[in-house]
């Protein structure tokens, strides 16, 4: 057949994903150097439970058959059954999904939830299909994980290029393998759902929503008004969205984006609204908005701001552009934006961050309200679902900073050591069988 779509399109190219592990496994040891972690339980959390590496093939539109590569890792259950999202890109791959699960456990158990860590997706650029072919690709995915992933043993959720209709499309395939008696009990394997498919209502917008939070909460605890601030966010996607829409409503102004395919900035202000409907209707990118000027990927970070929210991939803050930074705080929207290095420089340089594991942790806890709302079949509204996410997020939050605080740490030590600990809790209690 020749090379696939995806192999000329990814030939060659780099990975912005790569060497997540090491950057996440020196988190994790120096948050369970400070607390001093039973030497037993960092063995078991030091590696992962399940890799689930599936090939599968799949027919396009024009007839040819093109086989997928797709991933699913399983890092630690002992809080719950897995949970974690699927991503669709190029960069997919074993490294990138360990690293993406073990944030995933230590998220789950940060926000004090009942579930562990998982992560995978598919080594794709979805761009290069039809919405037809990528409802094959993502049925055939399900079919092919079968029974590794269930509502009582691993949930995926939406991530980075998965949205909506990915999960009803998940939903579906999976609820057709089970016996017709027990189809609806499993429409739980998923979360992230459409609203008239199981889903919750405010679900799209919690991660945002989360983002935006912890951000008002950051600035409420050191008297600071948002009125005025001005934010630059990088990947205009779900999270940038809603993030930046929140933040804008409080009185902040976006004054730069970047995406995958360009960069803006108007030191004047982005309307955030007229900028969604461009984007939506530009092929899901920012590039050539009116009423903006484009400037080079390489000035992106040292545009002139108070917040910077990294909300795309990882490994995107280095020792290159940590020095360049102008904001006086790191919302991290996305997962490990900021490699080790890079975080090194920010902290020295008195920049502070909001970890991922806190700062987008608003996803995990609405896809748990999710959870929730299907097993016991009830339905909440949005602005019930709005309260609850709120509360559990301050919760979190004044956790994390008042270890931030007393432990004399950055505030990622503190929520790895508080959600370290709960794990390593867990284990003494239970021990280990047999």
């Amino acid at each position: 057949m020749g090379n696939s779509k995806e192999n000329v399109k990814t030939k060659n190219k780099k990975a912005p994903l790569k060497g997540m592990m090491d950057n996440v496994m020196e988190q994790f040891n120096s948050a369970a150097n400070h607390i001093n972690l039973h030497p037993n339980i960092r063995k078991i959390l030091s590696i992962t439970n399940n890799e689930i590496l599936v090939n599968f093939p799949v027919k396009m539109d024009n007839g040819d058959v093109e086989v997928f590569t797709g991933y699913r890792v399983q890092h630690n259950g002992a809080l719950g059954p897995y949970k974690g999202g699927l991503r669709y890109h190029p960069t997919v791959d074993l490294d990138a999904a360990r690293a993406l699960a073990m944030w995933m456990t230590w998220k789950s158990s940060l926000a004090g939830l009942p579930y562990g860590g998982a992560k995978g997706g598919i080594k794709i650029n979805p761009e290069l299909y039809s919405e037809s072919e990528i409802e094959r690709i993502t049925r055939r995915f399900t079919y092919a994980l079968a029974d590794n992933i269930g509502p009582e043993h691993d949930i995926p959720a939406p991530d980075v290029n998965t949205n909506s209709q990915t999960m009803a499309w998940i939903a579906d395939t999976y609820m057709s393998t089970r016996p017709p008696a027990q189809r609806t009990a499993n429409q739980h394997v998923v979360t992230g759902k459409p609203d008239g498919s199981g889903g919750l209502e405010g679900r799209d917008r919690a991660t945002g929503f989360g983002v935006y939070l912890t951000i008002k909460f950051w600035a409420d605890k050191n008297d600071i008004d948002l009125n005025g601030k001005k934010f630059i966010v990088q990947g205009f996607g779900n999270v940038g969205y809603w993030a930046s829409h929140f933040l804008e409503n409080d009185g902040a102004k976006l004054v730069g984006v970047q995406d995958a395919h360009g960069n803006i900035m108007n030191q004047d202000g982005i309307d955030v609204e007229a900028l969604h409907t461009y984007n939506l209707e530009n092929n899901g990118t920012v590039v050539n908005y009116p009423n903006a000027q484009p400037i080079d990927k390489s000035e992106f970070f040292s545009i002139d701001c108070d917040i910077c929210i990294p909300a795309a991939l990882g490994n995107q803050i280095t020792k290159e552009n940590a020095p360049k930074i102008k904001a006086k705080i790191i919302a991290e929207g996305a997962n490990g934006p900021t490699n080790v290095e890079g975080e090194k420089i920010l902290i020295e340089r008195g920049i502070v961050i909001i970890p991922d594991i806190l700062c987008n942790s608003g996803g995990v806890i609405g896809s748990y309200y999710e959870w929730l709302q299907n097993r016991s079949g009830e339905i909440w509204h949005l602005e019930e679902v709005m309260d609850k996410l709120t509360k559990k997020l301050k919760v979190s939050f004044d956790k994390v900073y008042s270890y931030s605080e007393n432990e004399k740490v950055d505030m990622r030590t503190a929520a790895f050591c508080i959600a370290i600990a709960r794990i390593e809790k867990a284990y003494v209690q239970r021990g280990i069988f047999p």
